[in-house]
């Protein structure tokens, strides 16, 4: 065997920022478009803290058409003199050196982004070129770099009658790529941010490259950063609820605002940095919505308090906008890309002051605390109904008239493109997953029942006697007659057909759209001779923490849903019924959302809506229901079925 020797000589040192350079994304996150862009928010997060310490007003971001991007600020200016103990200029050291930077005392910023030093070097480290030009004293300075290193000494190129900071520099392609460059709309958006964020300070942002231009300043603060997330939602209450708490070293905004949506949008900043994690003072944010809201519902008697009746916080947060700014003297962010912060203490403060005055809000505006309870109030009681696990009623008469009528119009209109409207309806191996579990019968005499098309009886064919089919739509049986040999017209709540009339019975994703599922699955359990078997498929969640967003997007895309069931729900329905034996199967299949919903009985309104609960799902749902967000926009969803086999006792 070949080996190569491991001594001494074999280590590596990689001296000033040539480690930036060997794994850069250790330092900014990835070296993809938002690593890029990660590099222009280091130094507009420099300028933002100038402006927080009160000394600039103005911020301008220029993109080039070669490629480089400029940052410049009225603010104090780096300063250019002899570092104490570098003795080279402080700009010098600050660009060239990790870790270097004047932030670290507290003496020139209260509030600051940059807690690293950090974040000029390696935005350093990754251009091909970079030109600082400092106005300082009443003179201009100059000096250029090239990753990394300095490429000529500091200049004083003459008089100035301004004061502030530009740094121009080209990203190299060989890091980030020859195809990335600069995206107008994702700076622009943060840079409006920012501006909400710090009310007065006017940003400008100018594209060379095609001659767009936007500039951002704005008075209102957090509360006009809702108002402009909210412009076209539909809001519950007129204006944002604001909160603000100033404690030594700590300053807390916040700003909330009830839709008429289904998803959540916080966006949380602690020194102005946006933690799209979240972090501990989301989480206090959390704590303390629930707490105040149902407080006051308890207190007010709007909670069943004989079931213990409790909202949660996944409802409470549905349709809330909010934004939730901290800035404090001290944060603590995981690495360089501070994506959450993880100060312990935080939570606390944020729970306790926000319960407060919440919990102040409401007491002092009935109306308004009435339509922000019974909204959340109303979306725990529907996600416990879906459930259907304590609320079930059994055996109760239903007015199937009604939906009798519903079901024909809509399905006959879904009969002319049945197949081509969902990845699932005629997948082979969706289907050969519920052939599997057919027992060694002889030609058992088969139903499929609510049959649509057939596509599940018929593929039992080559395994099965006679194949009987029953819907209740004329064009889908049409569509089943060109696969099974007896197709009937008739109800599942009433089966046409005599007592033990059947050795098997097939039924795929149905039961969820009937209201008391008990009935039709006796019935099924009636028409099956004594050891039958009946195969059964169902759409399920992967647990609770998704089952109530699953129930939300399908009620959007398909109005005649009843249920979202729970495997232990569905589990339950079928032995209810005298069914023995149970085994199950899952089988994992991607959808196509897009050309799901694409359907008559989906309005665009529901269709934008549903997207939305994708764009905002809950992080507790992401932890365990895989989805996919392509670049085109188009959404994959990966769909749990659950294939159950039950035997009616012989």
């Amino acid at each position: 065997m070949n080996t190569t020797s491991y001594d001494a000589s074999s280590i590596t040192v990689l001296s000033g920022l040539d480690a930036v350079r060997q794994n850069p994304g250790m330092y900014i996150g990835s070296t993809d478009l938002a690593g890029l862009h990660h590099l222009v928010y280091e130094l507009v997060d420099n300028s933002i803290d100038e402006s927080h310490a009160g000394h600039c007003s103005q911020i301008t971001v220029v993109l080039d058409k070669d490629g480089s991007c400029a940052v410049e600020d009225d603010g104090r200016g780096i300063p250019v003199d002899l570092h104490p103990t570098e003795g080279r200029p402080a700009c010098e050291v600050v660009l060239t050196t990790l870790h270097a930077g004047g932030k670290f005392k507290r003496q020139s910023y209260q509030y600051t982004a940059g807690i690293h030093g950090v974040g000029l070097s390696c935005l350093n480290a990754l251009a091909v070129s970079l030109l600082l030009e400092v106005w300082r004293n009443g003179r201009y300075y100059r000096q250029p770099y090239a990753f990394g290193r300095v490429a000529g000494e500091l200049e004083e190129v003459g008089p100035a009658d301004r004061r502030g900071t530009r740094i121009t520099f080209l990203p190299d392609p060989r890091i980030f790529g020859e195809e990335i460059t600069f995206s107008y709309a994702i700076l622009a958006r943060r840079l409006q941010e920012l501006a909400f964020l710090h009310p007065g300070v006017r940003i400008s942002l100018h594209d060379q490259r095609n001659g767009k231009r936007q500039e951002f300043q704005y008075e209102s603060g957090i509360p006009g950063f809702i108002e402009h997330l909210n412009r076209e939602a539909v809001v519950l209450h007129p204006q944002p609820l604001s909160i603000r708490v100033q404690q030594p070293d700590l300053a807390i905004e916040i700003a909330l605002q009830w839709t008429a949506g289904y998803g959540e949008n916080i966006l949380s900043y602690v020194n102005s940095i946006n933690t799209v994690y979240g972090g501990s003072h989301v989480s206090g944010l959390k704590v303390a919505l629930t707490r105040a809201i149902n407080h006051y519902a308890a207190e007010v008697g709007m909670l069943n308090q004989e079931n213990g009746e409790r909202i949660s916080t996944f409802d409470i947060l549905e349709g809330l906008t909010c934004v939730l700014s901290v800035q404090m003297a001290a944060p603590s962010f995981e690495g360089q890309t501070k994506t959450r912060v993880t100060n312990p203490e935080l939570k606390a403060i944020v729970d306790g002051a926000v319960h407060d005055e919440l919990l102040r809000i409401l007491k002092n505006d009935s109306r308004l605390a009435a339509q922000v309870v019974t909204r959340a109030l109303d979306a725990t009681r529907a996600r416990l109904a879906a459930r259907r696990a304590s609320e079930r009623v059994r055996f109760q008469t239903v007015d199937t008239r009604i939906s009798k009528e519903v079901y024909q119009k809509q399905f006959g209109i879904r009969s002319k493109n049945w197949h081509q409207s969902a990845v699932w309806i005629a997948n082979d191996d969706l289907l050969a997953e519920h052939v599997k579990h057919l027992h060694d019968e002889p030609f058992p005499r088969m139903l499929d029942v609510c049959c649509g098309s057939g596509v599940v009886g018929a593929s039992f064919k080559y395994r099965v006697g006679t194949m009987f089919g029953l819907d209740i739509t004329p064009e889908m049986i049409a569509l089943a007659r060109t696969r099974l040999h007896h197709v009937s017209q008739g109800t599942v709540y009433e089966l046409p057909f005599r007592d033990g009339a059947f050795d098997l019975v097939v039924n795929r994703e149905v039961l969820h759209l009937l209201p008391n599922p008990e009935r039709p699955v006796s019935e099924i359990f009636r028409v099956l001779k004594p050891g039958g078997q009946f195969i059964v498929g169902q759409i399920l969640p992967f647990g609770p923490e998704d089952a109530a967003w699953m129930y939300r997007v399908f009620k959007k895309k398909q109005p005649l849903i009843f249920n979202m069931f729970q495997e232990e729900d569905f589990r339950e329905l079928l032995l209810g019924q005298g069914f023995v034996d149970l085994t199950m199967s899952e089988y994992h299949l991607w959808e196509s959302i897009d050309v799901w919903i694409d359907t008559h009985e989906t309005t665009n309104l529901h269709r934008h809506e549903i997207r939305d609960l994708f764009y905002n799902a809950p992080q507790e749902v992401r932890q365990v229901h895989p989805f996919e967000i392509l670049p085109s926009g188009e959404i994959r969803d990966l769909w749990r079925w659950c294939v159950f086999s039950v035997r009616k006792p012989a």
